[in-house]
């Protein structure tokens, strides 16, 4: 079977700068019947392989390392044997809520992503964009064989991701969006880290107006 994209939906919370928020996180694991990647590990393990069902994860890829993208990486691996796979830069986020790494209580990650990488499963391939903004090491992941691409909280239904907390930039990701997403196909879809899909096209012609 050809490689597919399948959705839930988990809740709980968002901490960051001494605030919490609930929040709602997309799960989305791409793949075919026997095996997947997840993407992001947010707030319930078991929720998370409700999606998977019995299919073998081959990587848990994070997008960002805010702690409702990452809090149940750990465990997700530990239950599945699969490696994490994170952006470096995203280093001191991670740390916030795994610990310092090289310290007692630090949990790495797994491998470094990179800008370009690709990552294949399921006779389909992604590609690494390095998308700063949100976070330093914020990442989207481009499917163009699936006709998509998913976002995090880089971009969204409506527009850019979130900044004006630590470790963000509103300059750098609306230079990320502009030159690493909207050069994908307008008809692309965007999968987000919360809420609704959009569109490419939809998101250009929102910020051209």
């Amino acid at each position: 079977m050809a490689a597919h994209v399948d959705h839930g939906v988990t809740s709980g919370t968002f901490s960051l700068d001494g605030q919490t928020f609930d929040v709602d996180n997309n799960v989305w694991v791409v793949g075919d019947d026997a095996e997947c990647i997840v993407i992001d590990a947010p707030h319930s393990v078991d929720d998370i392989l409700a999606v998977v069902g019995d299919r073998t994860v081959r990587a848990i890829v994070c997008t960002h390392a805010h702690d409702d993208h990452v809090r149940v990486a750990p465990e997700l691996s530990e239950r599945t044997g699969a490696p994490i796979l994170l952006h470096p830069d995203d280093k001191p986020v991670w740390e916030l809520t795994h610990g310092r790494i090289g310290e007692a209580d630090g949990r790495r990650w797994d491998q470094d992503l990179a800008d370009g990488q690709t990552i294949e499963v399921a006779g389909t391939t992604l590609e690494v964009l390095h998308t700063p903004g949100h976070a330093p090491g914020a990442v989207c992941l481009s499917a163009p064989e699936l006709g998509c691409v998913f976002t995090g909280d880089t971009l969204f239904d409506g527009g850019p991701g979130a900044t004006g907390r630590s470790y963000s930039d509103s300059d750098l990701i609306l230079e990320s969006i502009r030159t690493r997403l909207f050069t994908l196909p307008e008809s692309t879809v965007v999968h987000t880290g919360h809420g609704d899909d959009t569109t490419i096209g939809a998101e250009k012609a929102r910020d051209a107006g």
